[in-house]
């Protein structure tokens, strides 16, 4: 679940990744974090739903890559089980 207390975790796609790269601002980091945490592990709460939409639309590039990439990632892992 995700929640508002984060620990510090570096990104898991090489699209966010590459958005933090230069990046010297916390809360961008944290908004980024959370938005590729979200697209793992999608939550139907409303907070969570309403800051990730927030999130998405002022970064509708990156949304995209992020679901892109890791769509590519659960396709490759069903296709080795």
């Amino acid at each position: 679940m995700l929640t508002g207390h984060s620990m510090h975790k570096p990104p898991f796609t090489a699209a966010v990744r590459e958005a933090l790269q230069g990046v010297n601002n916390s809360m961008i980091e944290a908004d980024l974090l959370f938005l590729e945490a979200w697209e793992m592990h999608r939550s139907s709460h409303l907070g969570v739903t309403l800051r990730v939409s927030q999130i998405r639309r002022a970064n509708p590039a990156l949304a995209a890559a992020i679901d892109a990439e890791l769509r590519g990632s659960r396709i490759a892992a069903f296709k080795h089980n």
